[in-house]
C-alpha cells in the first residue's frame, strides 16, 4: 500500500512555539517589529544560504517574477522570452508587468532548444529561465548568449531549491533568482515565494514595489551585509514606485524558517528517490527519462519520463492504469486545462506555434515522488509504472490496433 503521494513533510516541531508567540501577540505584519521579525530572520536566513547579498520575502514565486519584471524598469510591451514548457504563472506574471511573453522551443529532455532560443533574442528586453520541475537548461550558452546582447536573465528557480549547476546554485546565475514556498517545494509554507539578488538597485525597487510604504524600508538595512549602496538606492526610489502589497506575513516565515536546515537532507533523499525510481522505470520499452545535463545536480521532488511507441488512446489507457494501481499521473498536453500547456494559455498577446514543444507534452508524464518515501516504496511506484505501461501496449499488440 502506497502512503498518500500528495502528503508534504510535517512542519518541524520548532516551528510552534514562534506560531504560538504570533498568536498570542496577534503580531503578523512583517513591519510592526523595530527588528527582527520573522520575515526579516527568513530573508537572512536565506540569502546566507543561497550566498546571495539581498532577499525579499513575497506572497508567492509569481509575485517574485512579478516584482523582478518591475524592478528592471522594463518599458510597456518589453518582449520578454520564457521556455515554451513552464507552469502559466510565468507568462501571467510578464502580462502582469505590462509586458509581452515570447515562447521558444523545448526538446524532448525538457530543456530550452537552444538555436530556437537564440534565434529568437532579438528585440528581446528580458529572459525567464523556467527550470521546470527541476531540469536544469545549458546555463552555460543561455547566459553567454544574453551577456552578449546585455539582456538581463531572470530563473523562475520554483522547482529547483537545491539544484547545483557546476557546483554553483540555481538562482544565483542570472540577475535575480525566484524561489517557491507552495506546499508542492521544497520548503511549504503553503503559499509563498521569495527573489534573491545581488543588485542593490533591483532588491531597492522590489522592496518598495512589494508594499514598504513610507520608510519601511528601513527596516531591510538591519543586516550586517548592508551598504551604503543599498541605502543609497531606498532613497533613490522613496515615493517613486507604486506599491503592490505583495508581501509576506510574519506566520508564514515562522513555518518556513525551521524548514532551511532541512534543504541538503531533502535534497539528498529526493536525488536517492528519484534516481531510484528512473533506472527501473527505464527498463520498460515504453518509458524513457531524460538524462541530465553533465554540469546540473538536481534537487528533484518529482518524476518526469516519455512514453514511446503509443498512441493518444494508449498514453490515456496507462494513466488509467497506473491510478487504478495507486500512482496518479498527468501527461502535460493531453488534458484541456492543464496549466503548463501552452496552447491552454488563451490570454496571450501572441499564441505560438512550437511544434517540438507540443509533441514532448503530448508524451511527457509528471508524477509525485516525494522525498519521504522509503526504498521499498519508490520501488512500488516503479514496478506500478512498468506493469502499467507493459499491459496498455500487451492489449494494443493483441487486438492489433
Amino acid at each position: 500500500m502506497l502512503p498518500n503521494m500528495h502528503h508534504a513533510e510535517p512542519i518541524p516541531e520548532e516551528a510552534r512555539a514562534e506560531i504560538d508567540r504570533l498568536l498570542q501577540s496577534g503580531d503578523l505584519f512583517r513591519y510592526t517589529a523595530p527588528e527582527n521579525a520573522p520575515v526579516s530572520l527568513l530573508e537572512a536566513e536565506f540569502a546566507a544560504h543561497m550566498g546571495t547579498k539581498y532577499a525579499l520575502a513575497v506572497s508567492s514565486c509569481s509575485a517574485a517574477l512579478f516584482l523582478s519584471l518591475k524592478a528592471l524598469g522594463l518599458p510597456r510591451d518589453s518582449r520578454v522570452l520564457i521556455p515554451g514548457f513552464t507552469f502559466a504563472a510565468v507568462p501571467s506574471s510578464i502580462v502582469h508587468a505590462d509586458c509581452i511573453p515570447v515562447l521558444c522551443e523545448v526538446g524532448e529532455n525538457y530543456r530550452i532548444d537552444l538555436k530556437d532560443f537564440e534565434a529568437k533574442l532579438d528585440n528581446i528586453s528580458a529572459v525567464i529561465v523556467s527550470h521546470m520541475r527541476g531540469h536544469t537548461s545549458d546555463m552555460d550558452a543561455i547566459m553567454a548568449l544574453c551577456q552578449a546582447r546585455d539582456i538581463p536573465v531572470i530563473e523562475d528557480a520554483a522547482h529547483s531549491l537545491g539544484t547545483t549547476w557546476h557546483g554553483r546554485k540555481i538562482g544565483t546565475l542570472g540577475r535575480v533568482g525566484c524561489f517557491s514556498f507552495q506546499s508542492y517545494k521544497l520548503l511549504n509554507a503553503g503559499e509563498g515565494g521569495i527573489l534573491v539578488t545581488d543588485d542593490a538597485d533591483i532588491v531597492a525597487r522590489a522592496v518598495i514595489l512589494s508594499g514598504a510604504y513610507e520608510h519601511n524600508w528601513r527596516k531591510h538595512m538591519d543586516r550586517k551585509d548592508n551598504s551604503a549602496e543599498l541605502e543609497q538606492a531606498f532613497a533613490r526610489w522613496q515615493n517613486k514606485l507604486p506599491l503592490y502589497n505583495l508581501r509576506m506575513s510574519n506566520l508564514s516565515a515562522a513555518v518556513i524558517r525551521p524548514q532551511i536546515p532541512q534543504i541538503d537532507r531533502r535534497v539528498t533523499d529526493g536525488r536517492r528517490n528519484h534516481d531510484r525510481v528512473a533506472g527501473l522505470i527505464e527498463q520498460s520499452p515504453f518509458i524513457t527519462v531524460p538524462d541530465k545535463l553533465p554540469p546540473e545536480e538536481r534537487a528533484p521532488d518529482s518524476l518526469q519520463f516519455n512514453l514511446t511507441g503509443m498512441r493518444d488512446e494508449d498514453v490515456r489507457a496507462f494513466v488509467s492504469a497506473a491510478e487504478a494501481r495507486g500512482v496518479k499521473v498527468q501527461v502535460f498536453g493531453l488534458t484541456t486545462d492543464n496549466a503548463r500547456a501552452y496552447w491552454n494559455w488563451e490570454f496571450l498577446p501572441e499564441m505560438p506555434d512550437l511544434p517540438a514543444t507540443r509533441a514532448m507534452l503530448m508524451r511527457a508524464c509528471d508524477t509525485r515522488l516525494p522525498a519521504r518515501l522509503t526504498a521499498e516504496e519508490c520501488d512500488a511506484v516503479a514496478a506500478i509504472l512498468v506493469e502499467a505501461a507493459d499491459t496498455v501496449m500487451a492489449q494494443t499488440r493483441a487486438y492489433g490496433t
